[in-house]
């Protein structure tokens, strides 16, 4: 009885230390499995997907609570890199959607002037000024985007006609 004792004494100390080895370096992890969270940018474009799935059934209310988590998370990627066009269409995409027209407007500007071929940003860009009945600007976007081959063009274009 007293070997069985030692025995099972003698495995709990090596199971301990073994579990105390397999996770040295790896403090982080201890207490979660699976994958690490996703960062900023990938909830903010999951939630997004949800906000404009949302919207499209009508639920306006839900939609807008959507929107808001979604640019919660854009903005919080734009603090981590400041300098990508993605995020600040994003950005521009939730602003508008939420109604901060000005801020949607800068968005898509700033991340146009980072990357002045982003056919996404002119196509947002080109509906927020459809929307906003600034024909003259919708216009000079298509017509940027005509010689693109894309759908952003053809969209556009059935938008505006």
């Amino acid at each position: 009885m007293k070997n069985l004792k030692l025995i099972l004494l003698f495995l709990f100390v090596i199971s301990i230390s073994f579990k105390t080895h397999a996770y040295e370096g790896h403090e982080e992890n201890l207490g979660r499995e699976g994958p690490p969270p996703a960062g900023p940018y990938k909830l903010g474009f999951k939630e997004l997907e949800r906000a404009i799935k949302t919207e499209k059934k009508g639920k306006i209310k839900k939609a807008k609570i959507k929107f808001e988590k979604a640019l919660d998370h854009f903005l919080k990627a734009n603090a981590e890199d400041p300098a990508n066009p993605d995020i600040l269409n994003y950005l521009g995409l939730c602003s508008e959607k939420l109604g901060f027209d000005e801020n949607a407007e800068i968005y898509y500007l700033l991340g146009l002037e980072l990357n002045d071929q982003h056919n996404s940003i002119k196509y947002n860009l080109g509906v927020f000024y459809k929307n906003q009945n600034r024909i003259n600007e919708t216009n000079e976007i298509l017509n940027s985007l005509k010689n693109c081959g894309c759908d952003e063009y053809e969209n556009l274009k059935m938008l505006i006609n």
